[in-house]
């Protein structure tokens, strides 16, 4: 079992930065890969990066290739999400989760992959 929290939300605008952080506790957090979901009003769940539990591999969504970037610290079980050039399409409340693997190198896309969630953080760009 992993408990997921993330932070780091909040209202900016259009251009600006932020950093999100996703806190796990429970079982051995470097076993987890790990990825950042968004979710804007009445649409569906979506993937915007992944990262293996090494720390080595990494993927994103084209919308955000070039101004996000993921990392994690496995001493501090933390997985971080840092956003730059923020856009008013990025509004969405922000999710991170966490998929058990073997492999140090796997990272997944999909919603049905992952099986622990966290609860979400507001992120609002206005333009």
């Amino acid at each position: 079992q992993v408990q997921l929290v993330e932070s780091g939300g909040g209202l900016v605008q259009a251009g600006d930065s932020l950093r999100l952080s996703c806190a796990a506790s429970g079982r051995r957090f470097s076993w987890y890969a790990m990825g950042w979901f968004r979710q804007a009003p009445g649409k569906e769940r979506e993937f915007v990066a992944a990262i293996s539990w090494s720390g080595g591999s990494t993927d994103y969504a084209d919308s955000v290739k070039g101004r996000f970037t993921i990392s994690r610290d496995n001493g501090k079980n933390t997985v971080y999400l840092q956003m730059n050039s923020l856009k008013s399409e990025d509004t969405a409340v922000y999710y991170c989760a966490a998929k058990g693997t073997y492999s140090r190198s796997t990272y997944y896309w999909t919603v049905v992959d992952y099986d622990y969630w966290g609860q979400g953080t507001q992120v609002t760009v206005s333009s």
